[in-house]
């Protein structure tokens, strides 16, 4: 039995597949999207060896230099929602204890807090309004 062209590149791609789901690499979808467009040539266009491989690698290489880049862009950008520990950086708090450079009492979204200043020649007497800068495990550092 004599298997088309363009059944060999439709297997390529499903392996293709099956490695992109292993591995989470999307670089491996991005080059069965070009075993796909080549098997297209190969099935309906009638396409020879050279222009299958010829379509493979434009489509596999425009689809990894114009879709990573994106990719990348969209992974570096911090989440429009801050939750956690990072919701609470740049808030504002008031001293309930002084806070200096050793250590001192605030409170914060509701809760008290230990607190330390950012500049430790700085003191905060209680009543005070201080702004978060960092959080250092449970403590709090404001300026």
């Amino acid at each position: 039995m004599d298997i088309d062209a363009w059944l060999w590149w439709l297997i390529g791609a499903a392996a293709l597949g099956i490695a992109l789901v292993i591995t989470a690499m999307p670089e491996l979808g991005m080059l069965a999207v070009g075993a796909v467009a080549a098997a297209v040539v190969s099935g309906f266009f009638g396409g020879g060896a050279v222009a299958q491989v010829v379509v493979f690698a434009v489509v596999s290489t425009a689809l990894i230099a114009v879709v990573r880049p994106i990719a990348n862009r969209h992974r570096a950008q911090r989440p429009q929602l801050a939750t956690g520990v990072d919701a609470l950086k740049g808030k504002q708090a008031v001293v309930l204890e002084r806070v200096d450079a050793s250590g001192g009492r605030i409170k914060l979204a509701g809760e008290v807090w230990s607190a330390r200043a950012l500049d430790t020649a700085r003191t905060y007497d209680v009543g005070q309004e201080v702004d978060v800068v960092d959080i250092e495990g449970a403590t709090a550092i404001v300026m």
